[in-house]
């Protein structure tokens, strides 16, 4: 497996080809992921082969994006099986990482302890203090795309989704659940108050 490289390859082929309008779905959310990925794999034990295949699932989990924002995740599966050949990755390697990739898909339903922490990186954001800015990405990107049409509506949904998530991982729940609780009770707030308005 020829991470580094893999990584440089991939990280220039989304920079070079994703669409302008996807201000959260980026280079700099894979970029986040991979380093979630990476955080939470050393905080839960894994490290060597499995972690490779962590970070490289990371790597590709959104590049789907390359094509549309539908079905992305059997995109990036598609991609990283045309791709990863390339960089002596085994079918089984490939296999494992495709698996990984369609665990971020929502609802998430992983099955195993990899699949858990590929699960938490992707959605680490809710746990954290930069959640409001990254949040706002997100909602821009949603607007662009119509899927969403207004700051209300999005902080509905928001609500809604935060309350459902859960994290897998024991050190995810230890670190961002409670963090994940005040961003809820930021949203709610601000939602009485523009319904005030």
């Amino acid at each position: 497996m020829q991470l580094e490289e893999v990584g440089k390859y991939l990280l220039r082929k989304l920079k070079e080809g994703l669409p302008g309008q996807l201000p959260y779905h980026n280079v700099a959310h894979t970029v986040d992921v991979y380093m979630s990925t990476e955080h939470i794999s050393r905080r839960e034990g894994v490290g060597g082969h499995d972690l490779n295949l962590l970070l490289t699932a990371a790597l590709f989990h959104d590049s789907g994006f390359l094509v549309g924002s539908n079905g992305h995740e059997e995109e990036s599966c598609r991609i990283a099986r045309e791709t990863l050949p390339k960089f002596e990755y085994t079918n089984d390697e490939i296999d494992t990482i495709c698996q990984m990739i369609m665990t971020t898909s929502l609802p998430q339903s992983p099955k195993n302890k990899l699949e858990n922490i590929l699960a938490d990186a992707d959605l680490d954001y809710l746990g954290r203090h930069d959640f409001l800015k990254i949040s706002k990405k997100l909602y821009d990107e949603n607007f662009a795309l119509g899927l969403v049409s207004n700051e209300i509506e999005w902080d509905e949904m928001q609500i809604k989704f935060l309350k459902n998530h859960k994290y897998f991982t024991n050190s995810s729940i230890k670190l961002r659940e409670p963090i994940k609780y005040v961003n809820l009770l930021q949203i709610e707030d601000r939602l009485k108050k523009a319904r005030q308005k």
